[in-house]
């Protein structure tokens, strides 16, 4: 168990139940998965063969290998073709979703230029919360491989919470440095 879900069970979940005023402390909201998107077709345009070392960098942040997304139409507008390579998703569960997120608040976040929080803007209304960070050298592991062309990567969250209220309060609890 990380470090991350035991201080979740033993110091969150009560203080959410006791604020959210939730009965059934299975009711109380619960990250559940995160999923991490990278648009890389632009990168991958100007040099084919960075698909091994995106993949790679991707896989060294979240410690899971990602998926590989095509494009499912040609749009000529955007000099994409059906079948082409766009993106990298991975999606996030227990361990390592809550290894993500630790790495994700207390390093990724700090180390972002010109921090001044997250908009509490980014969620969905239906308790998801969206944000996005523009260059994944924020986390350390990417510098160390040294990625051809910066990319940035968008992190949804996703909650057992069924309104934004109950969400911004778990995420508030897992100390998400959200803007005032």
């Amino acid at each position: 168990m990380t470090r991350l879900q035991e201080q979740y069970r033993t110091k969150i979940l009560p203080k959410l139940r006791d604020e959210l005023k939730v009965a059934n402390i299975h009711a109380v909201p619960r990250i559940e998965k995160i999923v991490v998107n990278a648009g890389i077709g632009r990168i991958l345009q100007q040099n084919p063969k960075a698909l091994d070392r995106l993949v790679e960098t991707m896989s060294k942040i979240t410690g899971q290998k990602p998926v590989v997304t095509k494009a499912k139409k040609a749009i000529s507008g955007f000099k994409v073709r059906q079948g082409q390579v766009v993106g990298l998703v991975v999606t996030l569960r227990r361990k390592r979703m809550y290894d993500f997120l630790d790495r994700l608040v207390n390093v990724a976040f700090p180390r972002t230029r010109d921090f001044r929080g997250l908009p509490r803007s980014g969620f969905d209304r239906r308790g998801n919360y969206n944000c996005a960070i523009r260059e994944i050298v924020v986390f350390p592991e990417a510098g160390e491989i040294g990625v051809e062309g910066t990319f940035g990567v968008e992190v949804t969250i996703v909650t057992s919470a069924k309104d934004d209220t109950s969400a911004y309060a778990l995420l508030k609890k897992f100390r998400f440095p959200f803007s005032t």
